[in-house]
């Protein structure tokens, strides 16, 4: 892996080689900015280029490559408002241009502004956190041939049907991207960071030979890599035989009645639950505009004791991981949750200082064009000490949720509702019969509450990860331990879903 400065190096030859630009213009931009009374300025330049295969009806049926490089300006005022200015061009005029825009901000001139405290006093708190890579800067598209590619798909789909007679539809996607970012402040500090990440995903019908009943199954991966993750330790071998196994239990599951019961959750992609249930209203956007349930409960209990929750940014190679957020700074793990008490939020660099507090390195934007908000890296619930089957075997009757689609959930109340992928009923402490349609239902300050039993099987989820918050879209990841939960509704209709 190299070092931090090779990777600075790379990365702003990247970005301003191919370009008008130099370093000295993008910090003259900024300080331009700021001549009619702004309190500070940055510049995020981005590079970024991607492509996805799949294959479908036993041949490849898509191959698609896009590329787009640009950069945003962004300057803030005394008072806590934003003005962001884009080009999508490296371009001293488009550079100029925008420090121009973004100065109607401090002159009363219109100007895209976002939700500011009019009466903040700005101060820039230093990151604690270490700044070493967590991935290689390799470029993913670059290490394969699309013949290799191509060929990696079509090894999976023959496979399938060798694996399994009764498997009568495969679909496989293949995705890859490699990102360079280049952020430059009006304080002098630059940071530069080498982004690969790829993902597959497998899913699969198998059809009943007497009834003709068809199921689907689902599963995949990724991570900050290149393609040759998947081929380690029978990496694509697992997922297709995953797939094929959910399909196989949703061909014997049968349809379970709405109740409320004790709820065990299995370890892994559920932490999607303590995602959407808690994660969400943990951003300081929502808590510092007074909009989630949890506005105002720092120092407090919001959950049961032995329940701890941690965003963890600095895991090496996760999906969800980045060596330094897209304000420059460097990712940590951040408690959020200490034994059952709220103890801190997740903030980006403005609203860390509307609120008095250092970012946490949790400022993420899906492209030049947006403006950095306060996201989630990897969140999860942090193991306990119980054994899984000691977990299972505590329920006389309830259901065990091993795996989910997603979930949804109302950041003002807390509400939520899942639905699960892979469920089972527990019956005299044992899993028993598959059963579909679970949707669980709840109040994420209620659920944390009602957790009983928390396992010491943690894990994180495979990589596949993604969320969605003001109309952008970013990687995550979500872990937990088996975890039993002792009262939830289960059944009811499903509002929606997204993952």
């Amino acid at each position: 892996m190299s070092p931090p400065q090779d990777i600075y190096q790379n990365a702003t030859s990247l970005l301003l080689d191919n370009s008008d630009l130099t370093t000295a213009q993008l910090q003259n931009a900024l300080s331009s900015s700021l001549s009619f009374g702004g309190a500070w300025a940055d510049i995020y330049l981005q590079q970024r280029k991607s492509e996805s295969w799949s294959i479908e009806d036993n041949r490849i049926k898509h191959g698609g490559f896009s590329s787009h490089q640009g950069f945003g300006l962004r300057l803030v005022n005394a008072k806590g408002e934003a003005a962001l200015a884009y080009a999508d061009n490296l371009s001293l005029t488009a550079l100029k241009e925008a420090s121009q825009f973004v100065r109607a901000l401090t002159s009363g001139t219109s100007a895209k502004v976002s939700h500011g405290e009019r009466d903040a006093v700005l101060s820039l708190a230093p990151s604690k956190a270490s700044s070493a890579a967590l991935y290689a800067p390799i470029d993913p598209l670059a290490t394969w041939s699309d013949t290799k590619k191509t060929a990696l798909l079509q090894e999976i789909n023959e496979a399938a049907f060798k694996l399994d007679s009764r498997v009568k539809q495969l679909i496989a996607q293949l995705s890859g991207s490699w990102e360079t970012v280049l952020i430059l402040d009006s304080e002098g500090r630059l940071a530069t960071d080498i982004r690969p990440l790829v993902r597959l995903n497998i899913t699969v019908w198998l059809e009943d030979p007497v009834t003709h009943r068809r199921e689907s199954g689902f599963a995949g991966g990724g991570a900050r890599e290149s393609y040759d993750y998947f081929l380690i330790e029978n990496c694509w071998q697992h997922y297709l035989k995953e797939a094929i196994r959910v399909a196989d239990l949703n061909l014997q599951a049968v349809p379970v009645a709405a109740d409320c019961m004790p709820v065990v959750l299995g370890a892994g992609w559920p932490g999607v639950l303590v995602h959407e249930a808690i994660g969400h209203g943990l951003e300081a956007d929502f808590n510092r505009q007074q909009l989630s349930v949890y506005s105002d409960k720092l120092g407090k209990t919001i959950a049961a004791k032995g329940v701890n929750i941690i965003d963890r940014g600095n895991i090496p190679n996760r999906r969800g991981s980045l060596t330094i957020d897209d304000e420059g700074t460097p990712t940590q793990e951040t408690l959020l949750v200490k034994d059952g008490v709220l103890v801190d939020y997740l903030y980006d660099r403005l609203n860390g200082q509307l609120m008095h507090h250092a970012s946490t390195g949790n400022g993420r934007r899906e492209a030049y064009n947006a403006m950095p908000i306060p996201r989630m890296t990897n969140t999860y619930l942090a193991p306990g000490d119980y054994d899984p089957q000691e977990i299972i075997s505590s329920v006389s009757k309830g259901i065990y949720a091993v795996n989910f689609l997603g979930g949804q959930v109302d950041i003002t109340s807390g509400d939520f509702v899942f639905t699960s992928s892979e469920a089972y009923l527990i019956e005299n402490g044992k899993a028993t019969t598959p059963i579909k349609g679970v949707t669980l239902i709840g109040q994420g300050s209620n659920v944390l509450k009602n957790i009983t039993m928390v396992g010491n099987d943690w894990q994180l989820d495979e990589g596949v990860g993604t969320c969605g918050k003001a109309g952008q879209s970013v990687p995550v990841g979500v872990g937990m331990p088996t975890t039993k939960i002792s009262q939830l509704q289960v059944g009811g209709s499903v509002l929606g879903s997204s993952s």
